[in-house]
C-alpha cells in the first residue's frame, strides 16, 4: 500500500474523470501507472525505432538490389572507356 500527495489541479482532474467514468480515483491512478510502467519497460527493437524513417528516400528504382552486378559492370566499363 502506498500513499502519494498530488497537486490540487491533478487531484481535481482525477476526481472529475472518476465521476465521468463512474470509477474510483484509485482505479484511475492504477491504470495510469500501469500504462506508464508498460511504456518504460517495453524495449523497442531497432526496426521499431526507425520504422518511420525507412523507405522515405528512395531512388524510384525498385530493382537496385537485383541488378547491382550489371550496373557495377556498366560503371566499370564507362570508367575504363574514357
Amino acid at each position: 500500500m502506498s500513499s502519494i500527495r498530488l497537486p490540487k489541479d491533478i487531484e481535481d482532474k482525477i476526481s472529475d474523470l472518476a465521476q465521468m467514468e463512474k470509477t474510483t480515483k484509485s482505479e484511475i491512478i492504477k491504470r495510469a501507472l500501469r500504462r506508464y510502467l508498460d511504456s518504460i519497460t517495453r524495449q523497442a527493437t531497432p526496426f521499431e525505432l526507425g520504422k518511420d524513417l525507412f523507405g522515405r528516400q528512395g531512388s524510384g528504382r525498385g530493382n537496385l538490389s537485383q541488378d547491382y552486378k550489371k550496373r557495377f559492370k556498366e560503371r566499370i566499363r564507362e570508367k575504363h572507356a574514357r
